[in-house]
């Protein structure tokens, strides 16, 4: 008999709309609650979503004994905190990436998680997807030999707003952590941690990244040329050089599902195609590792994510960017 598991998000914007939907797809899944700060935008998204429950708070959805697993989808400057949250009243989480501003507040999350045994994923979506797991394997079996170089590029021109989230120093804002974290995350999956980093980047009156472009330098030879920007749009694709192949993720690479592998054979083109948002893969991934008892995924464990904030912190660093959480160490 398939197993059911009640879900909740808490923090309802666009991501949790794409999630929210993707979800109700998932055999298994049920959404069973959405929580907002707001109970009028709580109930008009359980409405258009026909969701059971719309709760005005997010500790109330925590407090349900019904649900078992939350989402949280809210700016990554509250992360930790909302993972506690869950955590006191006993739910596994599920949290948007980036987990948390720095690798001290991931830390103690992570140290949470153990303590209480709960399950916790930080929610990296691109990682489970079908052309990223093609891309894993390549890699992982050494198809086309070696892997050289990885190009990546994440770019979106978005109007300046000192008080919207993306360019608000105080809810996190800045290129490198909204949307320069698929690049790394490729970077750091496909060739490890860099030797030597070297950054150039652009600020915002705001104090936050509005572009960067990042060297990953390797021992082995290997290299990473990793960008992101709020200032252009690009085609925000992605390639990785192998001895005996280029491949070329499709525009938007981290949710792209066109593959093409160009080898001195020729190209031959792979379509992952599929009738959703990609949410789906991830939230099954999930499901899976509860019906296991895991409380961590083997597929992204939390030292993966650790890994990846740390890498973050040391970018950072190199660009003079601080956020109050650094100085907290909260």
């Amino acid at each position: 008999m398939e197993q059911m598991h009640n879900w909740g998000i808490i923090g309802l914007g666009g991501i949790a709309r794409k999630f929210a939907s993707d979800l109700q797809d998932v055999t298994g899944a049920n959404l069973y609650g959405v929580a907002s700060r707001s109970p009028e935008k709580a109930q008009d998204f359980a409405t258009e979503l026909n969701v059971e429950k719309a709760y005005g708070s997010y500790e109330a959805l925590a407090k349900n004994p019904e649900v078992e697993i939350i989402y949280i989808a809210t700016p990554h400057v509250f992360h930790a905190e909302h993972t506690r949250m869950c955590f006191e009243q006993g739910k596994a989480v599920l949290c948007e990436k980036p987990m948390a501003m720095n690798a001290t507040q991931l830390k103690t999350m992570i140290h949470a998680s153990k303590e209480k045994a709960l399950f916790l994923m930080e929610g990296l979506w691109t990682n489970f997807m079908p052309h990223l797991q093609k891309v894993h394997q390549l890699v992982r079996e050494k198809t086309y030999g070696e892997c050289l170089k990885v190009e990546a590029d994440f770019s979106f021109k978005a109007e300046f707003d000192s008080e919207k989230r993306l360019f608000n120093k105080d809810l996190g804002g800045g290129a490198l952590l909204d949307i320069g974290i698929y690049p790394v995350y490729l970077a750091l999956k496909l060739l490890g941690p860099p030797q030597d980093i070297e950054v150039n980047c652009e600020f915002s009156s705001t104090g936050v990244d509005i572009s960067n472009q990042i060297d990953f330098k390797y021992a082995s030879g290997a290299t990473a040329q990793l960008s992101s920007s709020f200032a252009k749009t690009t085609p925000s694709k992605a390639r990785i050089h192998f001895e005996q192949a280029t491949v070329e993720l499709g525009s938007r690479f981290h949710e792209t599902d066109q593959l093409d592998i160009q080898t001195n054979a020729g190209l031959d083109q792979i379509d992952f195609s599929y009738p959703s948002h990609g949410y789906q893969f991830e939230i099954k991934h999930v499901q899976t590792c509860l019906e296991k008892g895991l409380t961590q995924s083997p597929d992204w464990p939390l030292d993966a994510s650790l890994e990846l904030m740390e890498t973050l912190d040391k970018i950072r660093e190199l660009m003079g960017l601080v956020y109050k959480e650094d100085k907290s160490k909260s």
